[in-house]
């Protein structure tokens, strides 16, 4: 009798002890809610970054454009004092 006496009070403890109450689920409800936001912040930071990548590398290749058709124009002569070797 003892046993079976344990085993429905275990049953009833592990019963109980699953079920969530609403103080919980609001808690739960709150940390979702700031996860969700923290990711949100995140992803539009990581937009950002991306568009300032892409604006650098535009500005780079403008200037890189600029510098190629200046240098197709004329071509300077080496400093004084240094000397040039040719490729191997």
């Amino acid at each position: 009798m003892k046993k079976v006496l344990f085993l429905a009070l275990a049953a009833a403890s592990f019963t109980f002890a699953s079920c969530d109450s609403k103080t919980e689920n609001a808690g739960e409800n709150a940390a979702d809610n700031v996860e969700a936001a923290g990711e949100a912040k995140a992803d539009a930071m990581e937009e950002q970054a991306d568009a300032v990548r892409d604006s650098a590398d535009a500005t780079a290749d403008k200037m890189e454009d600029a510098a190629d058709a200046g240098a197709s124009q004329t071509t300077p002569a080496p400093a004084e004092g240094t000397t040039t070797t040719p490729a191997q």
